[in-house]
C-alpha cells in the first residue's frame, strides 16, 4: 500500500467526510466581493543578496537567454524592493538539508539520514532569497508520530501499525507544543535550534510560516512539552459516550479499537520485524478516524493514523456552538474578535487558539492550515480574528479543494490566501499535458474576479505530483510557460516547492511514499536538490548547466513577480481578441496585460470594481505607470511567428499614441521589439520558440 493509492482514494474520503455533516460549513452565502484585504500587501523591503548560483554572464538554454540577478538590477531599478506579490517557498524540512545518497527502501534514519534545522544556514536562506522568495513554509517541524525514539527525553518509538511510513506523516501531529526531535542535532535542545532558524529566517527578512492540523492528531496524541496550565486532547473527554460538546474527541462507546486489515500487500515498515508491529494499538474505546470513520476498524484507505477533533459538530452534522449574525461577512477581524468574546464556545477551540497563540509568541509569521475545510468555518472566524488581533499582518493560508466554499473561508473564515488548486492548477496540468485549451485560464480569471488575490497559485506541492516525473510531463522545461502565467496573470501569491527550481523528479521508491511525488513519510535524499546544496555550499555546484538555466528562470521570474507593481495591478485578456483577428495565433499561445496607472488604479486593493487603493499598496513606482504585456508558447514543439495586437479598449486606457513603444523583455533583457502603434491599433510583432515566454515592459 503506497502513497498513491491514498492521493487516488482522497476525494472519496472527501466526499464521505462531507456527506456525513462534519464538514461544518456555515451556510452563510459570502458576498461576492471582498470588503477586505487580510494579509500586508504593503511594500517589503528586503535587502538584495548576490546570487552566487548564477553566473555573470547570461546563459542560453536554447530557447531564451535569461537574465543574470546583476543585470537585471542594472536594467530595472525596481528589482529587490519587493513591490509586488507574496512569493512562498515550500520546504519539506526533514528532507531539504539531508546529504546522505543512500535511498534504501523503508530505510532508517541512520542509513538514509536526515536534515536539520541547523543544516538550514544562513547561506541556505540566501539561496532561497535568491528565487525571489517573501515566506518560507517549514513543513513537517511539530512532533509528529515517528518509529524513532529518544528514551534520555522520555520519547519512545511509536506503533508502526498506526504510523505510515517509517519518518511519520507530518500531519500526525503527537505534541502542539514541540519540535520533531529529528531535525536536532542535539534533541534535547529541539526547541531552541527551531528558535534559531526562525531568527535566521527573519534577519534575512523572510517570514516564517508553519503547519496547524485543527482537523486531526496522531491517534497517540500525547504533549510531554505543554506549558503549565495546557491540558491535553481528550484529557477531560467523557470517553462513555460517542458525542459531548466539550469532549476533544468522537468515541466508539463499548469497542475498542482495531488496526486496519492489510490489503494490496501492504506491511508496516515493509514487512520489516518491529517489537510494536503486532497488529494491536491499545485504544479503549475507540476513536473516529480523521477523516469520520466511524467504524472502531478504519480501512486502510483511511485516515486511520489520526483521529477526528470535535468542534461541536453533532454526529447528525448539526451544531452545538453560536452561528455568526447575518452580514458578517462584510464587517472586519475585530468586529469577528468582539463577536465570540460574547459566546460560549467548545473546548477544541479554546484548545487551538492557545496553540497558534503559543506559536506567533516564538515568533512565527503566519500558518498553513491543512484540510481547513472540514473544520466549520466559524471556527475560523474565532480562531483567525484572534490571531489577527495579536499579529494583524500574520499570513494565514488555507488548503482547500471544494471552489462553492471560497468565499466563505475568505469573508467569513478571515483566511488570507486559499490554494486554487481545484481549477487553476487542474486546469494548467491539463493544458501542459495537452488535455485542455489555453483559453480556459482566462475563463477561470473571469470566474475569480473578485477574489484572485486570495488565491495561492502553483505549479508543485508535497502533494502533487512533480513536474519533472513522467505521470507529469517528464521534462521541467515544459513548466516555463505555465509558470510565467501562473506567476504573472493576478494578484494571487505564488507558490514553489523545494526542488521544483532544479527540476527535481521524484523518482525512487521510498518505502510508504511512491515516485512522481517526493516522499513525506520517509527517511530520504533528494538528488536534485542535493546538487544544489553541493554538500551544504548551497552554490548549485553540482548541477548541470541545464538545471543552473531552469534555476535561473525561476530566480528572475519570482523577482517578477516579486518586485514589480503591475503584478498588484489591473488585468486584460489579450487571447480571445487575437485568436478572433490572428490565424497564426491558437489555444497553445496565451496572452494578456498587466498595468498600474496612477489615474485610475485607485480602488483596487478591495476587490470593488476590480481595483486597488495605490496609496496603500504603493503599487505605482515614482515613475507614474507600469505597464506589462505577457505571451507565452506552451507548445513544446510549435515556433510562432505572430503580430500581438492589443485590444481597442487597452489602448484608450494605457492613453497610447501614434508611434514606436519600446519593449523590455524582463526575462532576458532584450529591447529588440517595439510595440507599435498606428491608425488606433497597436500590436508586437515577436517570434516565439518552443515553451518561450516574454515579459514585456512598456516605456515610451
Amino acid at each position: 500500500m503506497k502513497l498513491e493509492y491514498y492521493i487516488d482514494n482522497y476525494r472519496t474520503i472527501l466526499s464521505r467526510v462531507l456527506l456525513i455533516g462534519l464538514m461544518g460549513c456555515s451556510g452563510i452565502v459570502g458576498c461576492s466581493k471582498p470588503v477586505e484585504q487580510t494579509y500586508s500587501d504593503r511594500q517589503i523591503n528586503q535587502q538584495s543578496t548576490k546570487d552566487n548560483t548564477l553566473s555573470d554572464a547570461v546563459q542560453n538554454n536554447g530557447n531564451q537567454s535569461i537574465l543574470t540577478e546583476t543585470q537585471a538590477k542594472q536594467l530595472d531599478p525596481l528589482a529587490g524592493n519587493k513591490q509586488g506579490k507574496v512569493v512562498l517557498y515550500q520546504m519539506f524540512t526533514r528532507l531539504f538539508g539531508n546529504t546522505n545518497q543512500t535511498n534504501q527502501p523503508w530505510g532508517t534514519i541512520e542509513q538514509n539520514g536526515v536534515g536539520k534545522f541547523n543544516d538550514i544556514t544562513d547561506t541556505a536562506l540566501q539561496g532561497i532569497k535568491q528565487l525571489g522568495v517573501t515566506h518560507i513554509w517549514y513543513t513537517g517541524v511539530l512532533h509528529h508520530a515517528v518509529i524513532n525514539e529518544y528514551p534520555e527525553l522520555g520519547l519512545v518509538s511509536d506503533d508502526p501499525d498506526v504510523v505510515k511510513g517509517r519518518a511519520g506523516s507530518p500531519y500526525a501531529i503527537k505534541d502542539y507544543y514541540s519540535v520533531n526531535p529529528d531535525l536536532a542535532e542535539q534533541p534535547v535542545n529541539r526547541l531552541q535550534e527551531f528558535q534559531s532558524l526562525v531568527k535566521r529566517t527573519h534577519q534575512q527578512g523572510l517570514k516564517v510560516i508553519i503547519d496547524i492540523v485543527p482537523n486531526h492528531v496522531a491517534r497517540n496524541y500525547h504533549s510531554l512539552a505543554k506549558p503549565e496550565g495546557i491540558e491535553d486532547f481528550g484529557a477531560s473527554d467523557n470517553k462513555q459516550v460517542e458525542y459531548a460538546r466539550d469532549n476533544n474527541f468522537y468515541y466508539v462507546p463499548g469497542k475498542n479499537f482495531k488496526v486496519p486489515e492489510s490489503n494490496n500487500g501492504y506491511q508496516p515498515l515493509g514487512g520489516e520485524a518491529h517489537p510494536l508491529a503486532d497488529n494491536y494499538f491499545n485504544e479503549q474505546p475507540a476513536k473516529w478516524t480523521g477523516n469520520g470513520s466511524r467504524s472502531a476498524q478504519p480501512k486502510l484507505d483511511d485516515w486511520y493514523e489520526t483521529v477526528k477533533i470535535n468542534y461541536g459538530v453533532r454526529p447528525d452534522g448539526s451544531y452545538d456552538f453560536p452561528q455568526l449574525p447575518t452580514g458578517f461577512d462584510k464587517k472586519d477581524y475585530q468586529q469577528h474578535f468582539a463577536f465570540w468574546q460574547r459566546q460560549s464556545i467548545p473546548d477544541s477551540w479554546k484548545k487551538f487558539r492557545q496553540i497558534v497563540e503559543y506559536w506567533l509568541d516564538m515568533g512565527i509569521d503566519g500558518f498553513r492550515f491543512d484540510v481547513a475545510e472540514l473544520v466549520p468555518v466559524e471556527f475560523w472566524s474565532y480562531l483567525n480574528s484572534a490571531i489577527k488581533m495579536k499579529n494583524p499582518d500574520a499570513f494565514l493560508l488555507a488548503e482547500i479543494y471544494q471552489p462553492h466554499l471560497y468565499r466563505d473561508f475568505i469573508h467569513l473564515g478571515k483566511m488570507d490566501v486559499l490554494y486554487d488548486k481545484v481549477d487553476f492548477y487542474d486546469t494548467t496540468k491539463a493544458i501542459m499535458q495537452g488535455k485542455a485549451k489555453t483559453g480556459q485560464l482566462i475563463d477561470i480569471q473571469h470566474k475569480y474576479a473578485d477574489i484572485e488575490q486570495y488565491l495561492m497559485h502553483f505549479l508543485e506541492n508535497h502533494d502533487e505530483q512533480r513536474i519533472a516525473s513522467k505521470a507529469f510531463v517528464g521534462d521541467p522545461r515544459r513548466a516555463m510557460p505555465a509558470m510565467v502565467v501562473s506567476a504573472t496573470i493576478s494578484r494571487s501569491p505564488t507558490m514553489i516547492y523545494f526542488g521544483q527550481s532544479v527540476g527535481e523528479p521524484g523518482d525512487g521508491d521510498a518505502g510508504f511514499g511512491d515516485p512522481t511525488r517526493t516522499t513525506i513519510f520517509d527517511y530520504w535524499g533528494v538528488p536534485n536538490h542535493q546538487a544544489w546544496m553541493n554538500g551544504g555550499a548551497f552554490d548549485g555546484g553540482q548541477l548541470t548547466d541545464e538545471q543552473k538555466q531552469l534555476r535561473r528562470f525561476y530566480a528572475r521570474l519570482l523577482n517578477i513577480s516579486a518586485d514589480h507593481p503591475a503584478m498588484l495591478g489591473k488585468f486584460t485578456e489579450l487571447h480571445g481578441y487575437n485568436l478572433q483577428r490572428n490565424k497564426r495565433y491558437d489555444e497553445s499561445l496565451l496572452a494578456f496585460a498587466r498595468w498600474t496607472h496612477r489615474d485610475t488604479d485607485k480602488k483596487h486593493k478591495t476587490g470593488e470594481s476590480n481595483e486597488v487603493d495605490d496609496t496603500d499598496l504603493n503599487i505605482v513606482d515614482s515613475k507614474g505607470d507600469e505597464k506589462i504585456i505577457v505571451i507565452s508558447n506552451f507548445s513544446a514543439e510549435k515556433n510562432y511567428s505572430i503580430k500581438l495586437h492589443l485590444t481597442p479598449s487597452l489602448i484608450n486606457d494605457w492613453q497610447l499614441k501614434a508611434k514606436n513603444y519600446r519593449l523590455t523583455d524582463l526575462l532576458t533583457g532584450d529591447e529588440s521589439k517595439k510595440l507599435q502603434v498606428l491608425d488606433q491599433k497597436a500590436f508586437i510583432k515577436v517570434d516565439l520558440k518552443p515553451l518561450q515566454s516574454y515579459i514585456f515592459k512598456v516605456s515610451s
